[in-house]
């Protein structure tokens, strides 16, 4: 009897102790991934994937993660407006990023916003004050082709890419948006995203259309 009894708390002990191991791999895994994070900088959206793909795996559930749920109501709202073709909704290392096509949303040489953008602006403001997204900070940025501008009110382009960006942010801000998490930037014609003149210095008209554009990124503080 007494014999059966010692195989049982053997048997016991030898179950448990798989437990050692495991909590060593644990820690050696939280090492690695400290040691990661303090000498690499952090891109918001790929944590996010993985923070979701260890909650799929070890939990068996799918986690709907700030950036994407962000990411998810923003493209809704855009589809529901029919405004696919004039706003984007993307992601990059900093989180969410919206743009708007300039030539739709602003009259030309101008940083006035025309009715039909004002709307969706609104209906973007709307979700950016949401509760659940007011850890989120916002950076507008406006952009221009290389086309030379002067007017009295917009002397050079870093003038009127500065004036939209300013607009947008200030739209957000009478809408209820705390100023404090905005920031506003002009980039004139410096950061195009396609070649504005051919090899032979000739102007790109789609090419400049796609270079006016006032975007707006959307990152976790």
């Amino acid at each position: 009897m007494s014999g059966g009894g010692r195989f049982q708390k053997i048997h016991k002990e030898e179950d448990e102790s798989w437990l050692i191991t495991y909590a060593d791999f644990i820690t050696l895994l939280m090492g690695f991934f400290v040691m990661m994070f303090s000498i690499s900088k952090v891109d918001p959206v790929k944590l996010e994937q993985i923070q979701s793909s260890i909650a799929k795996d070890i939990a068996k559930k799918d986690v709907l993660q700030p950036i994407q749920m962000l990411k998810t109501d923003l493209k809704e709202t855009v589809r529901g407006m029919g405004a696919e073709d004039v706003v984007g909704v993307t992601t990059d290392d900093r989180g969410v990023v919206l743009e708007f096509a300039a030539g739709a949303f602003y009259k030309p040489a101008s940083a006035e916003i025309k009715p039909e953008g004002e709307v969706v602006f609104k209906r973007v403001a709307a979700i950016l004050n949401a509760e659940r997204y007011v850890g989120f900070q916002i950076y507008v940025e406006g952009h221009t082709d290389d086309t030379p501008i002067s007017t009295p009110q917009f002397p050079s382009n870093w003038e009127l890419s500065a004036g939209r960006a300013s607009v947008v942010v200030r739209y957000f801000a009478d809408s209820g948006i705390k100023p404090v998490r905005m920031r506003a930037t002009g980039f004139a014609e410096v950061s195009p995203k396609v070649p504005n003149r051919d090899a032979q210095g000739q102007p790109l008209p789609a090419n400049q259309a796609v270079n006016r554009r006032v975007t707006v990124h959307i990152a976790p503080r």
